[in-house]
Formats: structure tokens, sequence, C-alpha cells
């Protein structure tokens, strides 16, 4: 059964005051990580006021697989997810849709879920159960010319823009990206700054000059997604592996998680005077 086709397990007690309602959140993780890399973000957004956190049983080997077959099998992984968040939300949040966290490649899968049909044979739809989607120096604007930016078109940023380019549900959906500058890539500058723009040239291409800046992995360029509110961060890393400050540290999260909340409660609200215009009958 697919996303679309399961029966919503929400009371509807969060639309009398969607202002006070807490989100349940889905974390959605990045190219070649793992589940157990985000336990400190998850952490840190439950004490921060979250109801509950669940990351995405997602693995190095799905990505493997994905950029041989394509991200559909991942993305149903990953759509299986959001449905045990949807459960989980309906104990804890009165049922109502989640805040999505989508880091780096997360952020697009987070898209594709809302899509109605991305993949052949695969209807998510999903944008019901998505109040708000927060993306974490997530590539949504790659080339189609170069390295991993050129297959990371191919298999899942492309399918996206054609599905739902921009934020494409807002107002129903909030959406905010977020993006750092930590690392200015530079052909002859320092070892990391070699590498950094060799990075940013995978992703878009031409456009990553000397001195473009980034998180050492994705140029601020390229995680403007049209529409979406706008962060943009100082001196936070890529990954969570670096040993530095990340999108997860408390430093980064202090500033992005207030934005997706009052995106996520303003989502709630429109969806909540949306469904009273209606008589109480539409679809929230």
């Amino acid at each position: 059964m697919t996303v679309a086709e399961r029966p919503s397990t929400a009371s509807g007690t969060w639309i009398e005051s969607p202002g006070s309602i807490s989100p349940t959140v889905l974390i959605l993780g990045g190219f070649m990580t793992a589940p157990l890399m985000y336990r400190g973000l998850a952490g840190r957004l439950r004490n921060r006021g979250a109801a509950d956190v669940l990351v995405a049983n997602v693995w190095p080997p799905d990505w493997m697989l994905a950029g041989v077959r394509g991200t559909g099998p991942l993305t149903t992984r990953s759509g299986k997810a959001l449905i045990d968040a949807v459960r989980i939300s309906s104990r804890v949040s009165a049922g109502a849709p989640l805040l999505v966290v989508g880091h780096s490649a997360g952020g697009v899968t987070g898209r594709l879920l809302t899509a109605p049909e991305p993949f052949p044979g695969r209807r998510f739809g999903a944008d019901r159960h998505i109040g708000a989607l927060c993306t974490l120096g997530t590539p949504h604007r790659l080339a189609a010319g170069q390295g991993i930016g050129k297959r990371m078109n191919e298999v899942a940023a492309s399918i996206a823009d054609l599905a739902v380019p921009g934020a494409f549900f807002a107002p129903r959906i909030g959406y905010v990206s977020v993006a750092s500058r930590a690392i200015r890539g530079d052909p002859a500058g320092s070892g990391r700054e070699r590498l950094s723009h060799l990075m940013y040239r995978s992703i878009i291409g031409g456009a990553a000059v000397p001195g473009t800046e980034g998180d050492g992995l994705v140029p601020v360029a390229a995680t403007d997604l049209l529409g979406s509110r706008r962060i943009v961060l100082d001196g936070i890393l890529h990954s969570p592996t670096s040993g530095r400050e990340w999108y997860g540290s408390d430093r980064a999260v202090d500033t992005w998680w207030p934005v997706a909340v009052e995106a996520w409660h303003q989502a709630l609200a429109f969806r909540a005077r949306e469904r009273a215009a209606e008589g109480g009958n539409g679809q929230v």
C-alpha cells in the first residue's frame, strides 16, 4: 500500500489549535550516511521541543544501489519511515502533518515523497502528511554535465524539478532551505580549499569559480529552492563526520530550528483555515 493510499491516523484535533502542537520530526539522511549519524541531531530536536523524532532507516548500501538503479527503491524505504512517523504523530502530535528535515540528498528525497508519481509504479503523494520540509545543505540545483552532480541530477534532482518544482505545495507545506559559508573553494589554495573547489564544480560545474562559498561539499548557490525561506549560516560544515560544527550542531540548530517550526505552524494554520472555509470537509 502506498503512502497516499494508506488511511490517515490523524485524529484531527490539531486543527482546533494548530499553533499549540509540537511537531513529530522525520529525518531523512544524506548520501552515504547511516541513521546512527543523526542520533545527536535527534536528541537536540527533542530538547528543543519536538514531540518525537524518527530517523529514516536508510544505509550506505541503499545509496550505492541508488547509484545503479536510481532512487526509486531508496525513496520507497524513506516512504515507509514516513508512514511510521505518521503513526507516531497520531500519538504525540494529535495527528498533525510531519516536520521533515532532509540533510543533503535527503532533502531531495523529501521533495520526491510529496510527488504524486515521480517513478513509474511508485506513487507517494505524501504532501498531506508533511507540514514543512527543512533542507540542510541540499543540492537542489545541480549541473547536468559533471561528476556527482551529473549522476544525482539524473537519478533524483531532475525528477523532483519536473514533478514538484520549487516550493510546490506552499503555503500548505512550509519550505526552509539552509546553506553554509564555511569554505571558499580555490584550486590554488589549501588542501581543504582545493578539495572543496572540486566538490563544488562536481555539483554546479563551471559556475564554481575560485572563491565560491559553500559548506565544503555543497556550494551555497546549489541549495536555493525557489520559493523557500533561505538561511545561510557561517562556518558550518556539511557532514556530521567532519569533527567540527555541522548543520546538526547546537549553534546551527539554534538558528534553523525555530524558523522551521514557525514555517510548520504557519502551514498548519493555513490548512486549518482552508478546512474551515470548506465547512470542515476538506483534506488536511
